[in-house]
């Protein structure tokens, strides 16, 4: 079989590829973006594991303000998402040089946007635990777990806006062996700076951010130097910020940074309905999300791949090649995660012990784990088809279907189910609307509207 980098010249110069070919490139891009993402998950599972280990307490103070880093994580991705999707459109056109001005724009406003989110995350830092109805004995070390992870977010976009664009020009093998290696540096950072300096969750909040400090210094220095398509040193690429390439950014990532408000703000206001249950309720949860990562986290890694995929195909004036990665890819992350959920349904009760040693939060996390077991598959539908549709340009119709499920099929009947059945009413309804979205983006995907959306030039 022929290599990747030979398969995606192929996809560029309009070569035909036969369908072992499509699903190997699929395949040899899926990989180590799959192999990052797990290692992602065994990173939150000690990092989880280290703060379970000093209390319920402990886990449910990151627990509360944890919805809202995923608020902010979210507008990251949407900054990088507008730049990146532009790159590997003109990358799949052939069009190096263009794709190096629209990096060097990038990185700029990327940097710019990280200031001023991380700015608003420190001023609000105080309060935010008392607006999600935190308990006295969590609020302060909640307060200051969102105050240090706010100060890091211009190292954490610097770390996906390059780690993005490396990934659309190709290269999935680089953000992944750093996104491992940043894995590996988070342990160690925490274990000095939670148990060796006794510092706590605050101590938790400090390694993670340093370690994010070493890994986007080092992903941002290698596309600068080291990226075969994207190297910027010795390029003679003018920096300039120009309103074509603003504007189709804009018009890629407003649509998800709507996306984004509705969805991980649909994720605060679950934290609010389960805020009330207790301690307990509130560590079961977020260590059970947590411990879910095993399932959805490679689905992440094959969108990443979708993304490339489809973004050159198309920068590249081929749609129904376009169109077949996205069934490819999409089929392939179901499957993933369908297995992934059998797994996970039989060991939820280990999952969860390595997460914590509290026998309540065990037990409860261990049932409802095993009731998201039966919505994984098209979970996996959901997140890799957003994927394709994200490498189209296409934002807006699928940031409506996110907003539309998560508020009306989720939240409406964990509002009313929550009170009545706990914990376990809530996964309920959040298992019903995973299926339900997912249905609806293979919908999406059927169709042709996705890829009407101009690419960039």
């Amino acid at each position: 079989m022929l290599s990747k980098d030979i398969l995606l010249d192929k996809v560029r110069s309009g070569a035909p590829l036969a369908g072992r070919e499509q699903v190997h490139l699929a395949s040899v891009l899926s990989y180590p973006a799959i192999l990052a993402q797990l290692s992602i998950v065994l990173m939150q599972y000690i990092d989880t594991s280290m703060v379970g280990h000093l209390g319920s307490a402990a886990g449910a103070s990151i627990g509360l303000v944890a919805a809202c880093l995923w608020l902010f994580g979210g507008f990251l991705m949407m900054a990088s998402s507008g730049f990146s999707v532009q790159v590997a459109h003109l990358i799949g056109a052939g069009r190096a040089d263009r794709a190096k001005a629209v990096l060097k724009q990038g990185l700029f406003s990327g940097f710019i946007f990280s200031l001023l989110l991380g700015g608003v995350g420190i001023a609000i830092s105080g309060p935010l635990p008392y607006w999600l109805g935190g308990t006295p004995e969590i609020v302060e070390d909640a307060g200051i777990y969102f105050l240090i992870n706010s100060a890091f977010i211009p190292a954490m976009m610097m770390d996906w806006m390059s780690a993005s664009m490396l990934q659309c020009s190709g290269n999935m093998k680089v953000p992944s062996i750093l996104s491992i290696m940043m894995c590996v540096l988070d342990v160690c950072f925490n274990y000095i700076f939670i148990y060796v300096l006794g510092m706590g969750v605050k101590g938790a909040a400090i390694g993670t951010g340093c370690a994010e400090v070493v890994t986007g210094a080092a992903m941002t220095l290698f596309l600068i130097f080291g990226s075969k398509e994207l190297r910027l040193k010795g390029s003679g690429v003018p920096f300039k910020l120009e309103r074509t390439v603003l504007g189709k950014a804009a018009r890629i990532g407003m649509p998800m940074c709507l996306e984004n408000i509705v969805m991980r703000g649909a994720y605060v206001i679950s934290t609010v309905i389960v805020a009330p249950l207790g301690t307990i309720a509130i560590a079961a949860n977020a260590f059970a999300i947590t411990a879910e990562s095993f399932c959805y986290m490679p689905g992440y890694g094959i969108a990443d791949a979708a993304t490339t995929l489809v973004g050159q195909s198309l920068g590249a004036g081929r749609k129904e090649l376009a169109r077949r990665f996205g069934w490819i890819t999409s089929g392939g992350g179901m499957g993933i995660m369908a297995l992934l959920s059998v797994v996970m349904f039989f060991t939820a009760p280990q999952l969860m012990a390595m997460l914590s040693p509290d026998p309540e939060v065990i037990a409860l996390g261990s049932t409802v784990l095993r009731i998201e077991c039966f919505a994984e598959a098209m979970y996996g539908a959901s997140i890799v088809a957003y994927g394709a549709c994200v490498g189209a340009g296409d934002t807006l119709v699928p940031s409506i279907m996110n907003f539309t499920s998560m508020w009306i099929v989720r939240i409406l009947p964990a509002a009313f189910l929550t009170p009545r059945y706990g914990l376990v009413g809530f996964w309920i309804a959040m298992a019903v609307e995973l299926n339900f979205r997912g249905i609806i983006f293979l919908i999406r995907l059927r169709g042709h509207r996705w890829l009407s959306k101009p690419v960039a030039q």
